[in-house]
């Protein structure tokens, strides 16, 4: 099949199973190979060791698929309406946000789905072997998503997928912010695609939503203050002078996405849309603290949750309600000061003293201390 006809079909494929863009472009190093390894040496990657594996394989798809000559990138969209907590708005202390009967939480949107890597593997098993297929067998493809030592964002800058914005991430000029990426790394030659461009223009808006100040420049990320990181990948004690600024935020945050302008041409997309769980947006935060590690599994099995086990995800919680929690939450997390896990147990300990702390200034009538 000549390479036009392959590439069309390619896309029109992807468009059937589901994949809310398609781009294609080169196997040749991408070009912030660099950018990421300076990165590495200031060690603004925390204590994601996993990041630091493999160096010489992102800058060289070639070590990664043999006789590579193409990647495929594809853009699979989360966007269903209205952001659950936009542009860096946290509720107040005691706020139920007209939800539920206590203090909310907010779950970053992506993760208010089942896990993608799930979602994504038929899809992509299936256009992969769509590809080897209407190629020839003397062909191999590789798919990724999420998984695998990829400069991801830069390959589909490249293919015209998005650009990189200032807060470092993929932005879409059809999709906005609000979508996860896939590749196919194949031994395929296809024709590649134009790069896009940077369009962000003089806005910083991102720059100045991050609650941590973890976006210190533009186009530069420091994953130790990211909210992000500090309570999904962050397995220990979360530093006391970010949880203040951490708000009800309790699995991710999407404040530097939110307050993009890009968003405004956001679509649903087709996997992911029917997927959604509204059960996952605003938890009630003390409800989510009373679980043992059978509830747990129980309630996050099949999600992105699990990530960050038990102890994780109830220290974040603790956290959240130290900063919008009330007198309600005091029970619970009394309760969790006692756990056996010493992360859940110090982090209960420290919300105690802020509620109490509130509770005082109120007593006095006096307006809560600054932090």
């Amino acid at each position: 099949m000549p390479k036009a006809e392959l590439k069309a079909a390619l896309f029109r494929r992807a468009a059937e199973l589901g994949f809310d863009a398609c781009r294609v472009t080169t196997a040749e190093p991408p070009a912030s190979a660099r950018d990421f390894e300076r990165a590495l040496a200031e060690e603004r990657h925390a204590d994601m060791a996993w990041l630091a594996k493999a160096p010489e394989k992102r800058a060289d798809l070639g070590r990664v698929l043999p006789g590579i000559r193409s990647v495929v990138t594809l853009a699979v969209s989360y966007h269903h309406g209205p952001p659950s907590h936009p542009e860096n708005e946290t509720h107040p202390p005691g706020s139920d946000a007209g939800l539920g009967s206590g203090p909310q939480g907010v779950v970053a949107r992506y993760a208010q789905h089942p896990d993608y890597h799930d979602l994504l593997k038929h899809p992509l098993q299936a256009l992969t072997a769509f590809l080897d297929a209407a190629a020839g067998v003397s062909q191999r493809s590789l798919w990724y998503v999420d998984t695998g030592p990829i400069l991801e964002r830069d390959l589909a800058q490249r293919a015209g997928l998005g650009f990189v914005g200032k807060h470092t991430n993929l932005i879409s000029r059809s999709l906005g912010n609000w979508f996860l990426l896939a590749e196919i790394l194949t031994t395929v030659e296809l024709e590649a695609d134009t790069p896009e461009h940077n369009r962000c223009g003089s806005c910083t808006r991102c720059l100045t939503a991050c609650p941590t100040g973890a976006l210190p420049a533009p186009f530069t990320l420091d994953a130790r203050r990211c909210i992000s990181y500090l309570t999904i990948e962050h397995r220990g004690s979360i530093p006391e002078e970010l949880r203040p600024a951490i708000g009800d935020r309790i699995f991710g945050c999407d404040d530097c996405l939110a307050v993009c302008p890009w968003n405004r041409f956001a679509r649903e997309g087709s996997i992911l849309g029917a997927h959604h769980r509204a059960d996952l947006a605003r938890p009630d935060l003390v409800d989510w603290l009373e679980l043992d590690e059978v509830a747990f599994r129980s309630r996050f099995a099949g999600t992105p949750l699990l990530r960050t086990k038990r102890r994780g995800l109830l220290r974040n919680v603790c956290v959240a309600l130290g900063n919008v929690g009330d007198a309600r939450a005091l029970p619970a997390l009394r309760r969790a000061a006692l756990d056996s896990e010493p992360l859940i147990a110090e982090h209960a300990a420290w919300a105690i003293g802020r509620i109490e702390s509130r509770q005082r200034s109120e007593s006095a009538g006096k307006p809560p201390e600054n932090d």
